[in-house]
């Protein structure tokens, strides 16, 4: 097993700082593996940033207890009257990145953990593009879990890959918490161009349980502009349920509640217009071979 307490990551003599990142508020009380989140990439950064906005539960008692010396936390304020489509979300991420002193920089959300199968694969695809210019950021194949740990989603509606690693030395912001925008003008954003990191995000944000799950968007749907609706994992169609016959990450393991099978949704829930479209889609591609979920990147490299 990796040591979390690994020094500055060296190999075939290429040497380089690796900043980790994230920003959480609450994690605790709405059910975030974050924990588990941080600790999957430690061994393969120098630090880990962390924007603490102000918390009602334990979530900093449970990072204090870490005891990790790479852990550094800058608590920050939540503007609450910014209610535009998650940028503040986009604040926060920035507030963490801005402090980062790496020559990458790993943004993980606190729903989002690494193997530790791919770690390897991680600091490979860093050393290898650290001197390529074209190259500005690293993107992982994703796979969404859902209602259990036995399922996933495919469907062009859920990005398949998503850039999660990103060179410091360039100018970059977020406009919300997903992604990134590249800055070439003063007026003018673009997404990065990007590699394959040759590794899997694991994200379990919705494999907490409904009343997490709610208690979550009651909380943040507001900084999007929008009102809470009841969240029922059953309301989704079937088809793009899958099931996930692979391993998890270790340090996930145990926040992991049980379960057995692939699961159910209720099979007489009718999709909604836009779920129709994914389903269109996810047909086109099963015909001519293509991918057409989202992407917030180019990539210039395979």
């Amino acid at each position: 097993m990796y040591n979390s307490r690994s020094k500055n990551v060296v190999s075939k003599g290429v040497s380089m700082k690796v900043s980790g990142f994230t920003f959480l508020k609450n994690g605790q009380m709405l059910g975030y593996p974050f924990i588990a989140s941080i600790r999957s990439i430690l061994p393969i950064v120098d630090e880990f940033v962390i924007a603490l906005g102000p918390c009602d539960d334990d979530t900093e008692n449970m990072l204090e207890a870490l005891q990790e010396p790479k852990l550094r936390i800058i608590h920050t304020a939540w503007n609450d009257k910014m209610k535009d489509r998650g940028y503040v979300y986009g604040q926060q991420k920035m507030i963490a990145q801005f402090n980062c002193t790496g020559d990458w920089i790993f943004y993980l959300e606190a729903d989002e953990v690494i193997h530790e199968a791919d770690l390897s694969n991680i600091v490979s695809a860093m050393q290898q593009y650290l001197d390529d210019d074209e190259v500005e950021a690293l993107v992982f194949d994703y796979l969404h879990f859902y209602g259990n740990k036995n399922s996933y989603l495919w469907s062009p509606g859920w990005y398949r890959r998503a850039p999660r690693i990103l060179k410091n030395s360039i100018r970059s912001y977020a406009p919300d918490g997903l992604f990134w925008l590249i800055l070439e003008k003063n007026k003018t954003g673009r997404y990065p161009k990007a590699a394959l990191a040759g590794a899997t995000m694991y994200h379990y944000g919705w494999v907490r349980s409904e009343a997490q799950m709610n208690l979550k968007s009651s909380q943040v749907q507001q900084y999007w502009n929008k009102a809470h609706t009841s969240i029922d994992y059953s309301k989704i169609p079937q088809s793009i349920i899958r099931e996930y016959t692979g391993t998890h990450p270790e340090v996930v393991k145990a926040w992991l509640p049980e379960a057995e099978g692939v699961f159910c949704a209720d099979p007489d829930y009718r999709p909604s217009r836009k779920e129709k479209k994914h389903l269109w889609m996810l047909r086109l591609e099963e015909i001519f071979g293509i991918e057409l979920s989202k992407k917030h990147y180019t990539l210039v490299r395979r």
